[in-house]
């Protein structure tokens, strides 16, 4: 490596590391759930997405193992368009379309693949897209690639994405937004963004990652949670990798939408497809989830929801509006949030510091993480735990 190189790359993480925004890998060395060992040290987990606690659960791989028909556990070996379509994808395909009650879903390997390949299949030079400032990553490097062009719009805020679209375009027009938001844990208002966008003939994209499982008759999302129906102008994605303890995405739409993306997504054509097993392992964590498992799990999480934010609203924390799991803790500045974070992990618990530029300046949080795997008891030990790091701030409740 040259000189040049390493001065630059050398000067860049040191700035990281002085703004308080250098990131680290933890090591887990335990199975996932609500209890982990990282770094060599046992933690009760508040990190995680495993919303509904199936990654703990027993059932679950000797259900994929039962559902698998084919033997080994080899990989697909190639792309969904050449040779790697295994009967278990397609049986994944099938059943997640009938849960949702949809034409047809196309399967990916990671959620940040499939929104790289909703935007960018279907957008064109001249078209207008339209996003939520506080959209994920993911969506927003899809906005990047696409043709079109690119506006943001203040979070949540149905008037300012009105006058956005009030705006003369030459071509089509696309929202994007998430479902759930990840950082802040609040939810889109649907049927006002649907009115809006139907005004405009236009196409709505709802990433609902974190609703997928959690929310909604049978953990049908954020569609079935506000009673609202998604018609063939909606896209949905889907994360496999949250409530489903799994591994993988998907699109979920009308067959016409579905195929153009199969066509002109590259992301979905140039990707290997996961190995078959993930995929009957997916196909058995809907089960559950979509069943009476499913449902104890969402009533237990809403409990300990509520258990949660009554007791940080009794020690005066700063909580975004969320009735989600995810229930974000503001701490304004880096080294604050980083701080809460190591005293947290000194007293057994890990709660992920999330600084910019995954948040806006100034709104460093703990990311709270729940799930049907946790206690009250686990709960009010975190409370307890909350509670000592504002005494030694010299904070009082």
């Amino acid at each position: 490596m040259s000189l040049r190189w390493q001065q630059r790359l050398t000067e860049r993480q040191r700035q990281r590391q002085q703004l308080g925004l250098w990131r680290s890998r933890p090591l887990l060395t335990s199975a996932p759930g609500a209890r982990v060992q990282v770094n060599g040290q046992w933690l009760i987990n508040f990190a995680s997405n495993d919303y509904l606690g199936l990654a703990e659960s027993p059932d679950l791989p000797l259900l994929a193992q039962g559902l698998h028909q084919q033997a080994g556990k080899a990989g697909s070996t190639a792309s969904h368009v050449l040779a790697g379509h295994h009967l278990p994808h397609h049986l994944l395909e099938d059943e997640l379309a009938d849960w949702l009650g949809v034409e047809r879903v196309l399967l990916f390997s990671s959620g940040y693949l499939a929104n790289l390949a909703a935007q960018t299949a279907l957008l064109q030079d001249g078209d207008a897209l339209y996003h939520d400032k506080l959209n994920h990553a993911s969506l927003l490097d899809g906005a990047r690639l696409s043709s079109a062009r690119f506006q943001r719009y203040a979070h949540n805020d149905m008037e300012a994405l009105a006058r956005r679209l009030a705006q003369p375009t030459e071509g089509l027009t696309m929202v994007v937004t998430d479902g759930v938001f990840s950082m802040d844990g609040d939810a889109v208002c649907l049927g006002k963004m649907l009115s809006l966008v139907a005004e405009q003939d236009g196409l709505l994209v709802v990433d609902e990652a974190h609703s997928f499982g959690v929310l909604g008759e049978q953990g049908r999302g954020l569609f079935a949670h506000q009673q609202q129906a998604a018609d063939a102008s909606v896209l949905r994605v889907g994360t496999l990798g949250k409530a489903f303890a799994s591994s993988g995405a998907f699109i979920a739409g009308s067959g016409l939408l579905i195929d153009s993306i199969a066509q002109w997504g590259r992301s979905y054509i140039y990707t290997t497809a996961q190995p078959p097993y993930q995929a009957s392992f997916s196909r058995a964590a809907l089960r559950l989830l979509a069943g009476e498992v499913g449902e104890a799990a969402r009533l237990k999480l809403d409990e300990l929801i509520a258990v949660f934010r009554q007791g940080a609203q009794a020690l005066g924390l700063s909580l975004l509006p969320s009735s989600t799991p995810i229930q974000p803790i503001l701490l304004g500045s880096n080294e604050r949030a980083l701080a809460w974070q190591a005293k947290l992990w000194q007293s057994g618990f890990w709660l992920p510091a999330i600084r910019p530029p995954t948040v806006a300046q100034g709104t460093a949080r703990l990311r709270v993480s729940l799930s049907a795997g946790h206690s009250v008891e686990q709960i009010e030990s975190l409370l307890t735990a909350l509670a000592a790091c504002q005494r030694e701030e010299g904070v009082c409740a």
